[in-house]
């Protein structure tokens, strides 16, 4: 089941953005994808389904927003290598 949230935007930002309406709503949807996945509050293959997007294509998509594929810290990687040692 999906559910449609409609969003009012001046008709000027499309053309701003050189992008149709269609293109400005999935260019929407993976950045909030992107951010979210960034901060933790959603899983990667969350975030590729919020997308709409595979897996595989988010994460190359990632890298436009300059946003680590990886969720992890410095600190929980020493203890894992600690933990491994």
């Amino acid at each position: 089941m999906s559910i449609s949230i409609v969003l009012e935007m001046p008709q000027d930002v499309f053309s701003a953005l050189h992008q149709s309406p269609s293109e400005f709503a999935g260019e929407l949807r993976l950045t909030a994808a992107a951010k979210w996945y960034e901060l933790g509050m959603v899983s990667q293959e969350k975030a590729a389904e919020i997308a709409g997007l595979s897996r595989a294509d988010f994460i190359a998509a990632l890298a436009r927003f300059k946003v680590t594929p990886f969720q992890t810290t410095v600190d929980a990687l020493y203890q894992d290598l600690s933990n491994a040692i």
